[in-house]
């Protein structure tokens, strides 16, 4: 199995100069088994390039799990022509939501005057699947989905795949004292191969930021240390961190988990995990 990272960013899309070496798309992780159809972790604006990686003669088959349907996470789709096509099919899982479905509410986002093409205009099948506390057979694949918190109806998922773990929990919200952690995402993490988790925020950041729904570097390591996983993938990464910034962060990362023997990497576009 193969982890490849085409966007990695949280809030915004932010491509710039500053941070070239890490990338500015907003979050989308493929999860790849030659001969197998792609699973994707969130459907940001890293799905464009992740699309130039797919057919585009209709023969495109492919799941998505959605954390939560804030823009920085869905914004991908109207970009993704592989499922624009007659005869794909894409299918999305996302959390459940209170104001309406899953489809309603992509159909209220993607049309004029936000969008030219409406959600009912695109040719493939793409069917909407609302979770929240569900185990799920995709393929050959096993997904576990539970709650996260953060600001909104949230999940996080737990993919076993030829006996490999990885575990996404894009957005994190970290309770106040930082050392608590919900029951529903130890279940996530535990024993995870890879554990690719929000890391947004700074401890001065999250000072001024508690709120926000995410979680600081440290807390990250904390999850991953109470998990016993063997790899953590910081992720969702601050749009005014640039590249010099994310280099800071992640030797601190590496020096704070190096006593549990955890290996830690900061999620750049293109860095390719293979399990």
């Amino acid at each position: 199995m193969e982890v490849t990272f085409y966007g990695v960013r949280g809030s915004c899309p932010c491509p710039s100069e500053a941070n070239r070496r890490y990338g500015g798309n907003t979050a989308c992780v493929a999860l790849t088994i030659e001969g197998r159809p792609p699973i994707v972790f969130d459907l940001g604006t890293g799905l464009r390039a992740f699309g130039e990686t797919q057919p585009l003669d209709g023969s495109f088959k492919g799941t998505a799990l959605v954390t939560h349907i804030h823009w920085d996470h869905i914004q991908g789709l109207p970009f993704f022509p592989a499922a624009d096509r007659q005869g794909a099919r894409f299918d999305i899982y996302g959390p459940e939501q209170e104001e309406a479905t899953l489809t309603e509410l992509i159909n209220g986002l993607m049309r004029p005057p936000y969008f030219p093409v409406t959600y009912g205009e695109l040719r493939g099948d793409i069917q909407f699947h609302e979770v929240l506390k569900d185990e799920l057979h995709i393929g050959d694949a096993t997904v576990i989905v539970r709650p996260v918190p953060h600001i909104g109806p949230t999940v996080g998922y737990r993919v076993d795949w030829d006996g490999k773990i990885v575990t996404y929990i894009s957005d994190h919200q970290a309770p106040l004292g930082m050392e608590s952690i919900a029951d529903s995402v130890i279940e996530l993490v535990q024993g995870a191969d890879v554990l690719i988790h929000d890391a947004q925020y700074t401890d001065a950041e999250f000072e001024q930021k508690s709120h926000w729904g995410h979680c600081t570097v440290e807390y990250a390591v904390h999850v991953a240390r109470e998990g016993h996983v063997k790899k953590l993938v910081l992720f969702h990464h601050d749009p005014s961190h640039g590249d010099d910034c994310m280099d800071l962060i992640l030797q601190d990362a590496q020096r704070m988990a190096e006593p549990s023997g955890i290996e830690v990497v900061a999620a750049f576009e293109g860095l390719k995990l293979d399990l």
